[in-house]
């Protein structure tokens, strides 16, 4: 069974001061995968209040350099690698997060980028084996961070599509074909679009051509989330015929034959950390 986790389904600027909604990304699980997704700021308290150990995450994939999408990557570099004790998972990431660029310093520091087993600077239409179960393909975006890179993420269970952030362009639905699931960025409603981002027309035009099992809107902006994500949802389901919905902060989807959604209401760790998984001195 894959699972996916919304740790925070808000984007851009305001939304991230503000916190209307959350801005942790989310987590993908799948067999022996266990794959944090732009962990923006409040990810790790999110796993926490949503039962998952950061610890035993194996992999983290960092779209951009843009802080909504990178900030508590180094506190899951940490989490992953046991406080930095051993040398474990990997780290894919657009160029921006991992070198200095026109206009961006990177993010994570040289200390953190040397923890993991494998750190890769990606680009658009890369292929890496995550294990033996599950590959990731990188793909191109359009956005103000020329680096910025989303995933088909092949699992046991269906491929995922991730967009991150992208303005609609040609051929950027042509790299989703095949998706099961699609999870998008879309920070702006109908009839309000703005450079390098989807808005809900956007958004219709590319689930319209890729036709996913469901498609799933999140990284919402203010504007957005005023407008009622939900009811821009019903829009698209009503213009495509594909089953649209809008991310919560922390529901989850479970992909098995059928695709489940469900809140989840638990707070504490439903993933035990085992005391001989971590250093004896910490």
């Amino acid at each position: 069974m894959a699972r996916i986790t919304f740790l925070g389904t808000g984007g851009g600027r305001f939304m991230t001061v503000f916190q209307r909604l959350s801005t942790g990304g989310f987590r993908i699980s799948s067999r022996n995968l266990m794959m944090n997704v732009d962990p923006g700021p409040g990810a790790i308290l999110r796993m926490r209040e949503v039962g998952l150990d950061p610890t035993k995450n194996n992999a983290l994939f960092v779209s951009h350099c843009h802080p909504d999408h990178y900030t508590d990557t180094e506190v899951m570099i940490e989490a992953m690698t046991q406080g930095g004790t051993r040398v474990r998972g990997t780290l894919i990431a657009g160029e921006s997060v991992m070198k200095d660029m026109d206009g961006f310093e990177k993010p994570i520091s040289n200390f953190h980028l040397s923890k993991p087993e494998k750190a890769i600077c990606a680009k658009p239409k890369e292929k890496y084996n995550l294990n033996e179960w599950c590959a990731l393909e990188t793909t191109k975006t359009k956005h103000s961070d020329p680096s910025a890179i989303g995933f088909m993420l092949k699992t046991p269970e269906g491929t995922i599509g991730y967009t991150a952030d992208t303005e609609l362009f040609p051929g950027l639905g042509q790299q989703f074909k095949g998706a099961r699931v699609l999870i998008l960025n879309v920070v702006r409603p109908l009839e309000k679009r703005i450079p390098w981002h989807l808005c809900t027309e956007d958004a219709a035009a590319l689930i319209a051509e890729v036709k996913p099992k469901l498609a799933v809107l999140t990284h919402f902006g203010l504007a957005m989330y005023n407008e009622n994500p939900s009811k821009q949802c019903e829009w698209i389901s009503s213009k495509t015929g594909i089953n649209t919905i809008a991310a919560k902060d922390g529901m989850s989807i479970y992909m098995e034959e059928d695709i489940e959604i469900k809140m989840n209401p638990q707070v504490g760790c439903e993933e035990p950390i085992a005391p001989s998984s971590l250093p004896e001195k910490m």
